[in-house]
């Protein structure tokens, strides 16, 4: 997210509305930084596409996804969990998950890494997750 640029004489007497963020120019050696940012992005909003079928929540908001780790070379990892062991889709889930993020713009390669420890509980949910659950 970009913050507002700071007011120069020639924009004082524009409203701040009109004022937008010029894109910072990245210090030297950052690129490749930035990019990976780009992908993780891209992975994250494909993971908020991907539903448990059980829950009306996206895997992601649902706090299934405990770290997307993307390297140089676009591989990504990502370690997530299950509400339960014995969910129903155990065994299609993370083949449906590694195939969307091979999808991603920038990502040679995904591996999913499906962990039970930390247990999923509802308390990793996000706040918009427990709104749309009713969990307040």
């Amino acid at each position: 997210m970009s913050e507002p640029k700071e007011p120069t004489p020639e924009t004082a007497t524009a409203h701040p509305s009109d004022l937008t963020a010029a894109p910072a120019a990245a210090p030297a050696g950052t690129a490749e930084v930035m990019e990976l940012d780009e992908v993780e992005n891209g992975v994250v909003e494909v993971l908020k596409t991907i539903f448990d079928p059980e829950i009306p929540v996206n895997i992601y908001e649902l706090g299934l996804v405990y770290d997307v780790d993307v390297q140089e070379g676009g591989e990504v990892k990502v370690t997530m969990t299950l509400t339960s062991p014995a969910c129903p889709v155990a065994g299609s889930l993370p083949g449906e998950v590694q195939a969307k993020i091979e999808k991603v713009q920038g990502v040679t390669k995904a591996e999913i890494d499906l962990v039970w420890s930390p247990p999923w509980d509802p308390s990793r949910m996000s706040e918009a997750a427990k709104l749309q659950l009713g969990m307040f």
